[in-house]
């Protein structure tokens, strides 16, 4: 694939390998936003999807303020790591998801992150208004985050602020989410598609335990039951590959 400038010298170049894994990016990326709708994750146009290319220093994101039901792979947009739209390629004449900057900083900054979401699903959300992590009090939770799911910085839009508030507290945690205060989750994975499970779970969760807390106390489970579980749901649960 080859972009140009208008002074006629190439902007980008990159394998047909590279062209193979954008053209699967996009297409994975205009199908996820879908799932964000189906479990009720977001409103309107808010919310989005990135998916890192394998191999090459590139991100897909959603084009900013676009109905969902307008998604589709030709308009998502190809990235470079610095949140720079790739001038030629399709979907570069919109604006990208005004999130962009920050999925940009988690893609430098953390290598193994193949995926990054942002929602503003209601009961993650009503947590980070209040500035408070979820407990892990149930088992489901020390399955799919190994822990509670901490609280990130307020940051405004607009900048890699946000970005650097998800890397500072991710790292090294086991949570693949985060609830960035007053604005809402931020979930990561090794994949696009991991991001979202990670969003649907996080908004699962979130819900029950507020339930919970409404009839009282939640019972906190041991942390060496929390460690068992989260080992068990990462290396055992599911189906094993055959030799």
């Amino acid at each position: 694939m080859s972009t140009t400038h208008a002074d006629g010298q190439d902007a980008y170049v990159v394998s047909a390998r590279t062209e193979v894994a954008v053209a699967r990016a996009r297409a994975e990326v205009a199908a996820l936003h879908g799932e964000l709708v189906r479990y009720g994750l977001v409103v309107w146009t808010g919310g989005n999807v990135s998916a890192r290319v394998p191999g090459a220093e590139l991100f897909v994101i959603k084009p900013s303020g676009v109905s969902y039901d307008e998604l589709a792979p030709e308009n998502m947009i190809l990235c470079d790591l610095d949140g720079t739209a790739i001038p030629g390629t399709p979907g570069s004449d919109r604006s990208p998801s005004s999130d962009t900057a920050a999925h940009a900083y988690v893609y430098r900054n953390m290598p193994e992150v193949g995926g990054v979401v942002h929602t503003h699903s209601t009961f993650a959300t009503a947590w980070a208004a209040r500035g408070e992590e979820i407990p892990c009090v149930i088992t489901a939770m020390a399955d799919e985050f190994g822990g509670p799911i901490p609280v990130g910085p307020f940051a405004i839009i607009g900048d890699d602020s946000i970005g650097r508030g998800i890397v500072e507290t991710l790292r090294g945690h086991r949570s693949r989410a985060v609830l960035m205060q007053n604005h809402g989750p931020f979930t990561i994975g090794s994949s696009a598609r991991d991001a979202v499970k990670a969003a649907v779970m996080l908004e699962d969760v979130a819900r029950t335990i507020h339930y919970a807390r409404q009839g009282g106390e939640v019972l906190p489970i041991p942390q060496e039951a929390i460690d068992s579980l989260f080992d068990r749901y990462q290396n055992v649960y599911g189906q094993q590959p055959h030799n």
